[in-house]
C-alpha cells in the first residue's frame, strides 16, 4: 500500500481536508465546528494523504513568532494504524528541515506515538476543546 503525500494547491483538495477534520474531530471526538474550522484565522500551509486516490488524512503547519507549529493532524478511522500519520509528521519534517523550533500540541492520546518520532513533552499537560493535550517540541 502506497501513501502519497502532497502540500495541497487548490480548493478541491482542501475540502478533502476539511472532510476529513470532520469525521474526525467534529463527529468523532465531539469537537466543535467553530473551533475546529478556524482555517481564515491563519496563513497556512496543509497536507493531504491519499491511498489510490483516496484522502484518507490530513494535517497543516504554521509559522509563529518563534518557530513552526504543526497542528491538526487527523486520519480517518478505517485507514489508522496504517502508517499514515507517521507518513505524514515525516513529510514535514522533511519539508520543514532547515527550521529550528518545531512544535505540537498532541493529544494526551498520541503522545507515545510522537516520542517515537522525536518529539519532546515540554510542561503540563493543559486542555483543549476538553481534551488533555501535551506541548511536545522536536528534536532532530
Amino acid at each position: 500500500m502506497k501513501i502519497d503525500i502532497k502540500i495541497i494547491k487548490n480548493e478541491s483538495d482542501f475540502q478533502s481536508c476539511l472532510f476529513i477534520r470532520k469525521q474526525v474531530f467534529i463527529i468523532g471526538q465531539n469537537i466543535s465546528e467553530e473551533l475546529e474550522l478556524d482555517d481564515n484565522l491563519f496563513d497556512l500551509n496543509h497536507i493531504l494523504a491519499t491511498i489510490n486516490n483516496q484522502a484518507v488524512g490530513t494535517a497543516r503547519w504554521r509559522k509563529i513568532d518563534h518557530g513552526i507549529k504543526l497542528e491538526r493532524f487527523a486520519v480517518l478511522d478505517e485507514f489508522q494504524n496504517m502508517g499514515v500519520g507517521k507518513a505524514m509528521v515525516n513529510f514535514i519534517l522533511d519539508y520543514l528541515k532547515h527550521d529550528k523550533y518545531i512544535y505540537l500540541n498532541a493529544q494526551e492520546s498520541v503522545i507515545k506515538f510522537y516520542e517515537k518520532l522525536g518529539f519532546i513533552s515540554k510542561g503540563e499537560i493543559f486542555y483543549e476543546a476538553n481534551i488533555p493535550h501535551q506541548k511536545m517540541v522536536f528534536s532532530s
